[in-house]
């Protein structure tokens, strides 16, 4: 039965693959009507992306504090970008990780453990300890303009996922959570298997690492929602990666944290969440708190707060917050810390 089932994941996988290249490949000759050998050397350039994809699942510490948001048990996808078995993904997939393993499309499960974890961009590394088979993918030099050109996300796994889609915007992203960059990729139709997919242009090209699923990734208002992802782009790891690769975070990662999530609601902020036992917890911050001003200065939108929380990137210092709750205004001092001591450790590998 076990193998049964192994045997239809990995037909599935075929399946998608076979179906997403032909999307893709049919997309490219409609809006570039590119020569057959070029539409050949795409085919060649994405079968190739694609085999550098692998299914990553991951187990986090016991008692991880992530666990009770992101789960104890994590899957998604990392794409190779070394020789030396380097996979790329999205951070919070490997955040807190016990175990991680890598599973290729023959089902083959490999052994790998965390490089990296980066707040500031929102990837982590991972390296297999077992050869895999394959060859990296390069990272795009050149960044995608939003329009009509053809790329392609592809995910790993049970569920994979092989998809056309196109680029609908380059702006900058906010999160709930203590969060913030100033360039994004939006896409659109959305990839269901978003965590850790990869994006690639015609080339076979690396652009970004998919991080979440959006109801709507059109800049402004529009008439009609336009469902998609949000991927984190290569060009902000390009500058960090062998600082990731050796000290397991950027120092743009090395900063204040409060354990808050926040939302932007009719022109105000608004407290989501307080992490269980964090700077903000300890502080007193409450679901609902209103906040107005940090450090003096008045916000009303998330990378307001965000950045002005960084201004001062002393990750151990006291930041002023004043609130409004129940109609009171006061201020409120929280003693924020590096996010990295707080993290809970794998015993080993």
């Amino acid at each position: 039965m076990a193998q049964a089932a192994t045997t239809g994941g990995k037909l599935k996988r075929r399946r998608a693959l076979a179906c997403g290249l032909a999307l893709g490949l049919g997309a490219m000759a409609l809006t570039a009507r590119a020569a057959p050998s070029a539409l050949e050397t795409r085919s060649r350039a994405l079968e190739r992306a694609h085999a550098a994809v692998f299914a990553l699942e991951v187990q986090v510490v016991e008692g991880a504090r992530s666990a009770k948001t992101l789960g104890q048990e994590r899957e998604g996808s990392a794409v190779l970008i070394s020789d030396d078995g380097v996979l790329l993904t999205a951070g919070y997939l490997v955040l807190e990780a016990e175990t991680v393993t890598v599973v290729t499309e023959a089902g083959a499960r490999l052994p790998a453990r965390v490089l990296a974890y980066d707040v500031a961009t929102g990837f982590g590394l991972v390296q297999a300890l077992a050869p895999l088979g394959r060859a990296p993918v390069p990272l795009a030099r050149n960044a995608p303009s939003p329009g009509p050109e053809p790329l392609t996300a592809i995910s790993a796994g049970d569920e994979a996922e092989v998809l056309p889609v196109t680029l609908v915007s380059r702006r900058a992203f906010s999160g709930n959570w203590e969060y913030h960059v100033e360039t994004a990729l939006y896409t659109s139709p959305p990839l269901d298997q978003h965590s850790g997919a990869a994006l690639f242009n015609a080339e076979g090209e690396l652009l970004g690492i998919g991080s979440l699923a959006l109801p709507d990734v059109q800049p402004g208002p529009a008439r009609q929602r336009m469902p998609g992802n949000l991927f984190v782009p290569v060009d902000l790891l390009r500058p960090v990666l062998a600082e990731l690769r050796s000290q397991g975070r950027s120092a743009a990662s090395v900063r204040p944290w409060l354990g808050l999530n926040c939302a932007e609601q009719a022109g105000e902020l608004r407290v989501l969440r307080v992490a269980e036992d964090s700077p903000a917890d300890v502080a007193g911050l409450q679901t609902g708190d209103r906040i107005t001003r940090i450090d003096g200065r008045r916000v009303a939108a998330l990378a307001q707060l965000w950045l002005g929380l960084w201004a001062d990137p002393r990750p151990q210092r006291a930041v002023e917050l004043e609130i409004e709750r129940g109609g009171r205004l006061m201020t409120v001092t929280v003693h924020a810390v590096d996010r990295a001591a707080t993290l809970a450790r794998a015993t080993g590998i």
